[in-house]
């Protein structure tokens, strides 16, 4: 039996806060953009745009970040992305409608709970038994509590190691063009879940989008 090298680059999207103030995001969630096996001249067309970028005079010290991004070099991103065309899936939690357990457990509960819920089904739908799994997730950005989420994060991958080998690198997105592209797609489907417009959207991550899983329903 032949076994195979995926590597799956996760990124979260909003705040961990479930409080329903004004400033808080209408959902928590994940992203992963995944590459079977040798992926390397991905990774160096990714290196080259951002040095390409540099050279034109746009600084990235922390590399691509949609969000941040001009409109310029999110149309660039988007364009090289589409042509890699790496599997995507996202998961959204709408925090209103979060379970009263949940909210008594706090912000690294939902974080845990938004991860377990994404990565159990993503995980069996891109490998097999006896694969090896590279998780590359970028560093929680959303508080103070790296090392709980990372122990989370390790925790599910964990879990699901039953009958594959899953590698958990917690690094800075800055230092991975994976999790970057994992970040874009994240944001465009956010935009499109929450009927804003993004016009790389049909183009660079739908033709690839596998899943968008909301299940705790929609925000309002």
């Amino acid at each position: 039996m032949s076994v195979a090298e995926i590597y799956m680059y996760a990124d979260e999207t909003g705040d961990l806060d479930m409080s329903g103030s004004p400033g808080a995001s209408r959902y928590f969630g994940f992203g992963t953009a995944v590459f079977e096996g040798d992926h390397g001249h991905s990774l160096w067309e990714g290196l080259q745009l951002r040095c390409q970028l540099e050279r034109r005079g746009v600084s990235l010290p922390q590399g691509l970040h949609a969000k941040n991004d001009s409109h310029a070099t999110r149309s660039e991103v988007f364009e090289l992305i589409e042509s890699q065309a790496p599997r995507f899936d996202t998961t959204f939690l709408a925090k209103q409608n979060a379970y009263p357990y949940v909210r008594a457990a706090g912000p690294m509960r939902l974080y845990k709970l938004a991860w377990y819920l994404h990565f159990k089904e993503i995980v069996q739908r891109v490998s097999s038994p006896g694969d090896t799994v590279y998780v590359i997730a970028a560093s929680l950005t959303t508080n103070k509590k790296e090392g709980s989420a990372r122990h989370a994060l390790a925790d599910v991958c964990q879990q699901s190691a039953t009958d594959r080998e899953i590698v958990l690198c917690v690094w800075n997105a800055a230092t991975s063009w994976g999790v970057q592209v994992a970040d874009y797609a994240l944001w465009a489907t956010q935009r499109v879940l929450e009927d804003r417009k993004c016009p790389w959207y049909t183009s660079s991550i739908e033709p690839t989008l596998k899943s968008t899983f909301k299940p705790w329903g929609l925000a309002k």
